[in-house]
């Protein structure tokens, strides 16, 4: 009787818990959106990006002349330069103003290229987030499927300690009449001692897998604060049963929209644009400058111009064309086309790797959903099968043609098959799950 208050209470107390927190529960979607908010990962590859954003723009402004400006004020004290140009003891002080402007009009198309690998190398960092969420995404999924699974354990263990209890009412009716002996109540009292122990364990499991959760997504909350919401699942998995697709086929489309494909496919249209870069090297140069510039000079013992007259008088304005004309440089264009051209070959082998590896691993998670499929099966099959075994059992055992050990062998495999059949259903919905990822459809339950 006192274990039955103590497991009525222990259900009391869950339920009351479990309501006061059912409006803070977290969906997958929540977990997801945070842990992809607060990963260092995810915010390191968010500079990488912001990095090749200003390399874009500092391209981007190539195309802009320079401008400078130089202000000087010298003075000489006991002999300085005198009109005549001759050194003599005299004091003298000069302004300068001067102030350049140059812009590039041709270089072998190099600031044009350059845009373009920078605009290459921009969306191939785009891409490698989009990467890095999607990782975060699956590891978060991973473990909030754990968690699920844990608490379907845990309420098969509940299970267990409810039908131990419920049956031990009967054992004490067959003692009190004769039919039994007295021991098997001992026994059937040592069974649930048992359960209650391995529903301890189960309750543990899913404080632990609450905990792996949260650590998945950099979470700082104490674990009774955090809960997940229980989405139901049966209806997906009766959905998933009726089909899956071939791995050909979510290839052949997974190829036009996975992040680490395009992330390659961009970085081999840089590579392509950087050897159009370093071949600008071979092309002439063509640039215009213009400049002005102004003096003021007054020297000490002497009768001196203006200020304003010299500012009119001394002013300079030049404008010009530069063509500079590659001769010989020692080769180093030369071997940065031939750099550049190794960059592409490795950049088109490393899109046949990413090619091969996303094909591996969709036809990996073919074959993981449909060996979890088939053990789903045969696990519903063996929940049938045991249960008839155990209802046989049970009844047996309260017309006293049976022992306890039977009982308790035969609730033993029952149960054992429904935590196998909770498993692979599990299991089969992760796997399905992670197909429907490869084919594009966001992670959701």
């Amino acid at each position: 009787m006192k274990r039955t208050i103590i497991i009525l209470f222990y259900m009391f107390f869950t339920t009351c818990l479990y309501a006061q927190n059912e409006i803070q529960a977290w969906t997958l979607r929540r977990c997801i959106r945070y842990a992809v908010q607060n990963n260092v990962t995810v915010k390191q590859i968010e500079q990488a990006k912001a990095s090749k954003e200003v390399n874009l723009d500092m391209s981007r402004s190539s195309w802009l002349p320079s401008v400078s400006a130089n202000i000087g004020q010298n003075i000489d004290v006991g002999r300085s330069p005198s009109k005549d140009g001759t050194i003599k003891d005299q004091s003298s002080n000069n302004s300068s103003f001067y102030l350049q402007a140059s812009m590039p009009l041709f270089e072998g198309l190099k600031v044009k290229n350059d845009i373009k690998a920078q605009e290459w190398n921009v969306l191939a960092a785009i891409e490698s987030l989009n990467k890095a969420i999607e990782d975060v995404s699956v590891n978060v999924f991973t473990y909030y499927m754990q968690v699920l699974f844990k608490r379907e354990i845990e309420n098969v263990a509940l299970e267990q300690i409810l039908l131990c209890m419920d049956q031990l009412k009967r054992t004490e009716t067959l003692v009190e009449n004769g039919k039994i002996a007295k021991s098997q109540l001992y026994d059937m009292e040592a069974q649930l001692a048992k359960d209650e122990v391995t529903h301890t364990k189960a309750k543990n499991d899913v404080s632990l897998a609450l905990l792996d959760l949260m650590q998945a997504m950099d979470l700082d909350l104490d674990e009774w604060g955090f809960d997940i919401a229980v989405p139901k699942v049966d209806d997906i998995v009766v959905e998933y049963m009726r089909g899956i697709l071939p791995p050909n086929m979510i290839y052949n489309e997974a190829i036009s929209f996975k992040s680490q494909i395009k992330e390659q496919e961009f970085l081999l249209e840089s590579s392509i644009r950087t050897l159009d870069v370093a071949k600008s090297g071979y092309y002439p140069r063509l640039s215009l400058s213009a400049s002005y510039g102004n003096y003021y000079y007054h020297y000490s013992g002497f009768e001196n111009v203006s200020f304003s007259d010299q500012w009119n008088q001394n002013s300079r304005k030049t404008i010009g064309l530069t063509l500079a004309i590659p001769i010989f440089n020692r080769f180093q264009v030369r071997n940065n086309v031939r750099s550049a051209q190794i960059a592409i070959t490795n950049q088109t082998l490393a899109i046949e790797d990413a090619h091969k590896t996303l094909y591996n691993e969709i036809r990996q998670a073919y074959a993981n959903a449909i060996a979890a499929k088939e053990l789903y099966i045969s696990a519903e099959t063996s929940v049938k099968s045991s249960y008839k075994a155990f209802q046989y059992a049970e009844e047996s055992y309260n017309a006293g043609k049976t022992s306890v050990f039977e009982y308790n062998e035969a609730k033993t495999k029952y149960i054992q098959s429904l935590s196998e059949q909770k498993q692979a259903k599990y299991d089969f919905l992760f796997r399905c799950k992670i197909l429907d990822f490869y084919n594009g459809i966001p992670i959701s339950l």
